[in-house]
């Protein structure tokens, strides 16, 4: 699935997307893509089939955060390859609580709660992007341990 920006959109065979259409739940919330993000989306097609360095470059930040955000005792979510990395707390208050004190530092993450999770599910969505540099990832993982241990969430 590609989009992001305004949705998402997911290709492949038509018995599968029938199944998404019936059974998925973000369907239930998805609108049209604008022609902007779908450009992009193609765009974005064109740069990784000519170059595996975007990819890597990703990579590399994803096992630099979930790497050291484990060490430092934090529970993560996901896929270990997986860009978008669920931070999870189970407290909607206090996902609420920490998000606002990384944005204090400078760190803009989202904190997700029932009913876009389950409840007792509550979580911080960090998003990693090729376009990050290992400084600004460390730099982030430092804050979520400043405010983890100040929020109690880690030793």
């Amino acid at each position: 699935a590609l989009g992001g920006a305004t949705g998402g959109y997911t290709t492949g065979p038509k018995a599968l997307i029938e199944v998404l259409r019936n059974k998925a739940r973000p369907y239930l919330f998805s609108n049209t893509l604008a022609p902007a993000v779908a450009g992009a989306s193609l765009e974005v097609f064109r740069m990784i089939s000519e170059s595996s360095d975007l990819v890597e470059k990703l990579l590399s930040n994803v096992k630099q955060f979930r790497t050291q955000m484990a060490a430092a005792g934090f529970t993560l979510s996901g896929h270990d390859d997986c860009p978008i990395v669920p931070v999870m707390l189970g407290d909607a208050r206090l996902a609420s609580e920490l998000s606002d004190e990384m944005l204090s530092r400078g760190v803009y993450v989202v904190g997700f709660s029932f009913p876009v999770v389950p409840k007792g599910k509550a979580r911080i969505r960090v998003q990693l992007s090729a376009d990050h540099t290992p400084a600004q990832v460390q730099s982030c993982i430092d804050a979520f341990i400043e405010v983890g241990k100040a929020k109690g969430v880690i030793a």
